[in-house]
């Protein structure tokens, strides 16, 4: 138990030297790490874990060897990752089969298993992380941790550097904490981007009493994961910023409102608090300074809206998610109507960095509206997908093709979309842009939570669209008209439309709907609802007009307004097509004639087109 900073500092330096050394081999073992992220857990990451296991024991190796999980490595579309200290060597897309190969060769003969490495773009072996590509231009501050120490150990933690920002804090005047936070610059990594503290400010001036601390992990943007691969692979650092928000506004209670679909991220932050209040991190007179703090969980049902701050605070209390009118605002009265700041989990992530190494040294990354660094879930057709940590100013040039490796197949960037479902599109224009919250929102798209989904040349921007406001509507939480009824009537057009039934006044109407409903909705997900209608008819109008006027889809995603050709210059008669299409559409005779299909029992599957071995049947 850990009571005073004398014991605190002690225990540090103790968990700092044996963590080191676990990564150095300075105590003559050599570390197995698997990464235990989700992705690489559902391709079976735990029983590689436990087939690791298993074999050094069975070679007499548990004396040399240890094996940890840790959180993501991030490089999601090559994992699952196994990394042995202390040669800092990284194994890719390992299987339940490489795992002989691998004890047998690496960690009793001292030999690389050559064929485990990442291959470059130019056919070059590379063997550990930091040479690769995807983490170059990356910097690690929300995801510290991340990839490196087992979410599992407090030790391992407080290794890293875990709850030195708190003991800073601590020994400082509330209002001076405060002070650091605004000297950061840090704005919420939640979507809005409101200033970090300017909201503590807000709660710290409200009377003494009932405050509370409520950490957003309801994080439920399509593709989007960071929030969820932060909590899997650092609880503790959550844990440790909304401490030191407690601290800095004088609130003694905080609340983790987690989506129940977050299985691991939920146990392991059950383990991280109770490991904390064992060792006396968490609970009363924290560190013999009189500052009390208890944390709970609650889980939300994985509704969207339920992201936004004020329908978050509805759900903790037990009442329908859905957005309260503001003013008044939740740092005035938010949770049973006491004063609360609500910050998503890559903020609170962020604030120890900021607390333990100084305002100035965040401020100095990023641009000057927006510093530090912002993480993104890179997605889509680019390829290398996985949890990226950028400078803010990074371009989506950089982001897409040095650390996304570019587009797959080597096809022609088209856009991304970032900021989620209530995001914009960004074009091929755009991709010098830098990244930050103003110049986003400036080009009709926002940085949002962090998703990033990159489209190439065979995406339907106008389905994209449609994508979207499905989307939208199935998640509204019904409140108010503009959301409820308006993007209900923008999907009914948007179906229209893709189905070769739009009008010229449809694409005026949906962009009058656009309008009104941003104006008039009451929450974000309302005002923000028509940006993926709005950025898209801006910068791919000529798909619309394609739609509507040519009934086509240039793309052929579109199925009312595509058709399966079979050229009979390239049939070969051989009837594969005919035998794999499930409704019987495609006649013909053998060896005599051309088979055709008939457009009025096609159902547009592409069974033919997969079968067809010759490249006969086009899709126009």
């Amino acid at each position: 138990m850990i009571k005073t900073f004398e014991q605190f500092e002690v225990k540090c330096r103790e968990c700092s030297d044996k963590l080191a050394a676990k990564f150095n081999g300075s105590n003559g073992m050599r570390a197995v790490v698997l990464c235990g992220g989700t992705g690489c857990l559902s391709s079976n990451s735990a029983e590689i874990r436990e087939k690791i296991e298993s074999l050094i024991v069975e070679k007499g190796l548990t004396d040399k060897v240890t094996v940890n999980m840790v959180g993501c490595f991030g490089y999601c579309s090559q994992g699952p990752f196994v990394k042995i200290y202390p040669e800092d060597t990284l194994y890719r897309l390992v299987t339940l089969d490489d795992v002989d190969e691998i004890v047998e060769k690496d960690l009793m003969n001292g030999e690389v298993v050559e064929r485990l490495l990442f291959v470059d773009e130019n056919g070059n072996k590379v063997k550990t992380q930091d040479d690769l590509n995807f983490y170059k231009k990356q910097m690690r501050i929300a995801l510290h941790g991340c990839g490196s120490i087992d979410p599992e150990n407090i030790e391992e933690a407080l290794g890293a550097g875990g709850f030195q920002g708190l003991a800073r804090a601590l020994k400082m005047e509330r209002a001076d904490v405060i002070k650091e936070m605004l000297d950061s610059g840090l704005r919420g990594r939640g979507g809005a981007g409101f200033p970090t503290g300017r909201k503590w400010q807000f709660a710290f001036a409200q009377p003494d009493g009932d405050k509370y601390v409520v950490c957003n992990g309801d994080e439920g943007d399509p593709g989007a994961f960071m929030d969820r691969s932060i909590l899997e692979g650092n609880p503790l650092a959550v844990i440790e910023g909304m401490m030191i928000a407690g601290y800095a506004i004088g609130a003694q209670t905080g609340c983790f409102y987690v989506r129940a679909e977050y299985p691991t991220a939920i146990k392991r932050l059950r383990i991280a608090i109770k490991q904390a209040e064992e060792l006396g991190l968490l609970g009363d007179n924290i560190l013999g300074t009189g500052f009390n703090f208890r944390v709970q969980i609650r889980l939300g049902a994985g509704a969207f809206v339920c992201g936004e701050e004020t329908a978050l605070l509805n759900s903790i209390e037990g009442k329908r998610g859905m957005p309260r009118p503001r003013p008044p605002f939740p740092a005035v009265k938010g949770l049973w109507d006491s004063p609360t700041i609500v910050n998503n989990v890559e903020t609170l992530a962020t604030v120890p960095y900021i607390l333990r190494e100084g305002a100035a040294k965040f401020a100095s990354v990023g641009t000057e509206k927006s510093t530090g660094t912002k993480v993104f879930a890179l997605g889509g057709k680019v390829n290398n997908v996985g949890l990226v940590e950028v400078p803010m100013g990074t371009t989506l040039r950089e982001l897409i093709y040095d650390i996304g490796g570019g587009i797959q197949g080597g096809k022609k960037f088209k856009a991304i979309q970032t900021g989620g479902p209530s995001g914009g599109c960004l074009t091929e224009a755009d991709l010098d842009a830098e990244i930050d919250f103003d110049n986003l929102v400036a080009r009709g798209s926002m940085m949002g939570s962090g998703g990033a989904i990159v489209m190439d040349e065979d995406n339907c921007m106008v389905d994209v669209a449609k994508f979207y406001m499905e989307f939208i509507c199935d998640e509204s939480c019904g409140k108010c008209s503009p959301c409820r009824i308006g993007t209900k009537r923008m999907l009914e057009i948007l179906e229209r439309i893709t189905e070769g039934k739009g009008t010229m006044k449809d694409l005026a109407d949906l962009e009058h709907l656009a309008q009104d409903i941003k104006a008039g909705a009451l929450c974000a997900l309302g005002q923000t609802a028509a940006n993926p209608v709005l950025s898209t008819m801006k910068s791919f109008r000529d798909e619309y007009l394609a739609h509507v006027i040519d009934k086509k889809c240039p793309s052929g995603v579109c199925k009312n307004l595509m058709q399966y050709v079979i050229n009979p210059d390239l049939c070969k008669k051989c009837s594969l097509c005919a035998r794999n299409c499930p409704v019987e559409a495609i006649t013909g005779e053998v060896k005599v004639t051309p088979f055709e299909i008939d457009q009025t029992k096609c159902i547009k599957c592409g069974m033919c087109a997969s079968a067809c071995k010759f490249k006969a049947i086009e899709k126009k």
